[in-house]
């Protein structure tokens, strides 16, 4: 099979930034990776970037994953890619066990078809006091039984669950989720400073959508959030569309924790790509006005934010132009830190030997073009 080349100003690899770049790919894989003596006139003013690694996404185009149809859980997969996602982690939401082991395989098929690289539970097992957009009625303590339901129904696809560390049993749980080789995140928890720091002794490795759904930084009472920025045994969600925090939160989270330790995520839900207008998050009702999705209530105040509308394009755009990331700073976290987080060994890094997943993004972060497998795909 014929090989093919892309040449670039620029490109992101594991040993850094490569001027002049000249990527050969084969089979899908790259083989080469090296600076041409000159620009040449093929080559493209753009940056070559790892294909970006979406580990928290719970759909899009009006698709929730884990719909019975498989076709429409691709046609949320396609949306995500084209937005240069080109791994993704399909999320779910609190419902009953009985829901989420159907739900398990339906993904768990799109697993193995190498559509999606894993499976991400966000609850059951998470607080009521901290339910976002999680049905309270639902939520539940991690006994055993539950458990090793959903670890049978998902299997090596199921990666990551989102737990909140104070339930009883919780300690069991991690310890238990761990052995099964899925990662554990601190998530949607009213733990505090002592409890979060002993649950990452248990193995939680993961914030899920940090500040969101967890007690706030305070002086006298700290909370999480400082032990999961500083514990070097902890990767940090951040969700970077400017409603989740200010662009200066998320300066400080990376500041604090460094670019190895901040995974960018989407939190995206089905509207994603379709528009304002009422949807349904697991069971409940959610309004997106402007882009920013919130749970109806009875009395039409507005709502916990239900997710978001966001995409990895957008997310990777808003670290180079509000926090003011290089585009080196922002490719490591949109890739190479959560592939990295989650041992996902042939992505995450432009280097010979791994997929051929690449995104081209301007100066100013803005993706142009996408890569998967060596194909273009926008």
């Amino acid at each position: 099979m014929e090989s093919t080349q892309l040449r670039v100003a620029h490109a992101v690899t594991s040993d850094g930034v490569l001027d002049n770049a000249v990527v050969t790919m084969q089979r899908g894989r790259i083989v080469a990776l090296e600076s041409a003596p000159s620009g040449g006139a093929d080559q493209l003013p753009l940056w070559a970037v790892p294909g970006f690694v979406d580990t928290h996404s719970h759909g899009a185009v009006g698709v929730s994953y884990g719909d019975p149809d498989p076709a429409a859980n691709q046609r949320a997969i396609d949306y995500h890619r084209r937005q240069g996602s080109t791994t993704i982690f399909a999320s779910t939401v609190t419902e009953p066990i009985e829901k989420l082991e159907r739900q398990l395989t339906v993904l768990r098929k799109l697993v193995e078809a190498d559509e999606l690289a894993g499976i991400h539970l966000e609850g059951p097992f998470l607080a009521e006091e901290k339910k976002g957009a999680h049905d309270a009625a639902l939520l539940r303590d991690p006994d055993p039984e539950s458990m090793e339901r959903l670890i049978a129904a998902g299997g090596p696809a199921l990666k990551m669950i989102t737990l909140a560390v104070e339930r009883r049993g919780s300690e069991a749980a991690v310890r238990r989720f761990t052995e099964a080789g899925v990662k554990v995140a601190f998530g949607h928890s009213n733990a505090y400073e002592a409890l979060t720091r002993e649950s990452l002794d248990w193995g939680v490795c993961i914030a899920t959508h940090l500040f969101s759904a967890m007690n706030p930084i305070h002086h006298r009472e700290p909370g999480p959030v400082p032990v999961l920025l500083t514990d070097e045994r902890c990767m940090v969600e951040l969700i970077c569309d400017g409603i989740h925090h200010a662009p200066v939160i998320a300066r400080m989270s990376i500041d604090a924790a460094g670019v190895d330790r901040v995974g960018m995520v989407t939190d995206a839900m089905s509207a994603t790509g379709k528009g304002d207008g009422r949807y349904i998050l697991g069971e409940l009702e959610v309004e997106v006005v402007d882009g920013t999705a919130r749970l109806v209530t009875a009395d039409g105040t507005p709502g916990a934010i239900a997710g978001s509308t966001l995409t990895m394009a957008k997310a990777f755009k808003f670290l180079v132009e509000e926090v003011g990331c290089t585009i080196e700073e922002a490719a490591i976290m949109t890739s190479t830190t959560p592939a990295r987080w989650h041992g996902l060994e042939d992505v995450g890094q432009l280097e010979a030997g791994r997929w051929a997943d690449i995104c081209l993004v301007d100066h100013g972060g803005y993706l142009r073009r996408v890569i998967r497998r060596g194909e273009s795909i926008v």
